[in-house]
């Protein structure tokens, strides 16, 4: 069996927000620039080719350099290139070429939402528990070299001992020799998306302690798939649902509403005899419809549905923390936990 890579998680993560990032901007490009094309004289050079070029480039990287940046890199670039290649999926599933293919949008988010389950799954694959002794080792061992010739930060020493717990002591003892030979580096200043990132984090923590903001989402749950389903039937009666040319998408839209709607009450319901119980059905329902009801989303509204999948993300963080919350203290045996 193949050896495991402890950073697996991390570069497939990589992967996915570089080629959501290029889908997004690129649309939102194409829409500003009234979709400028590229040739002439009856050529057209669509970005699925600059996709695919991107896409092999991000596949060398890694097999011509050695090295943790240049795997990062690679998943980098060839996570562009992927986004510029499924931008055009709505061409190569249609007779007519159609960019335009109403449920294109759909499908690149499914495209998407499969990369996240494939990261999560191996995530839980690759963490250091999960890893055997040899695994462990042999990713301290890759640590270690990638440090040749920059050197290794005290960050990255710490890594490659946490990675040697439990390994034989004369294993340890040879790759601490190892890291002994290998200059010491300063580590480097933050980068801006670092930065970034841990702002975002420390964010997602003070919003997940506010308790009004946890009872909004609460709100938010329950109202919206009602609001969805009443506005459908509303649209039944005054007849503009016969100008919808997607009535499957609706039809779905509609059916994944009323589930989550069913799961939303349920849990509002049980919020004052189990509140443990009711955020796992509120986490349930925001689970149906990012996993479902966005898919049909998607071809009803095309990239409109974008800020909806971002509100039911930031939701879904809030509610997965308090169902934590919640599940901690009645480890600890509170029964009325706050």
């Amino acid at each position: 069996m193949p050896t495991r890579a402890v950073q697996a998680a991390s570069h497939l993560q990589a992967f996915v927000l570089s080629g959501v990032v290029t889908v997004l901007a690129l649309r939102a490009y194409l829409e500003a620039t009234d979709y400028p094309q590229l040739g002439g004289g009856g050529l057209h050079l669509a970005h699925v080719l600059w996709g695919g070029l991107l896409l092999a480039v991000g596949l060398g990287i890694p097999l011509i350099f050695l090295g943790e940046g240049a795997r990062t890199a690679g998943a980098i670039v060839g996570g562009v290139g992927f986004g510029l290649f499924i931008d055009e999926v709505g061409k190569f599933v249609t007779t007519g070429t159609d960019y335009f293919y109403a449920p294109a949008a759909a499908i690149i988010y499914v495209a998407f939402a499969l990369l996240v389950l494939l990261t999560q799954a191996v995530r839980g694959r690759t963490g250091r528990s999960q890893l055997t002794s040899a695994e462990r080792t042999a990713n301290a061992l890759d640590v270690v070299l990638s440090g040749q010739p920059a050197g290794l930060t005290d960050r990255r020493r710490a890594e490659v001992r946490r990675l040697l717990r439990g390994a034989e002591p004369a294993v340890e003892a040879a790759v601490e020799q190892l890291m002994d030979a290998m200059p010491r580096r300063e580590p480097p200043p933050a980068r801006f998306w670092q930065r970034a990132a841990g702002l975002a984090r420390r964010l997602g923590a003070w919003a997940t302690r506010q308790r009004w903001l946890v009872w909004l989402g609460v709100v938010y749950l329950v109202v919206e798939p009602l609001v969805v389903v009443v506005a459908v039937l509303l649209d039944g009666v005054t007849g503009e649902l016969d100008q919808e040319r997607e009535w499957g998408a609706v039809l779905g839209v509609t059916a994944t509403a009323l589930v989550t709607a069913v799961l939303s009450l349920r849990a509002a319901w049980l919020l004052r005899s189990d509140r443990l119980e009711a955020f796992r059905f509120f986490k349930l329902a925001l689970l149906v419809n990012l996993l479902f009801g966005q898919v049909f989303n998607f071809t009803v509204n095309q990239f409109a549905a974008v800020a909806t999948v971002a509100l039911d993300l930031a939701l879904l963080g809030v509610v997965t923390a308090e169902h934590r919350r919640l599940r901690r203290a009645a480890n600890r045996g509170d029964r009325t936990p706050r």
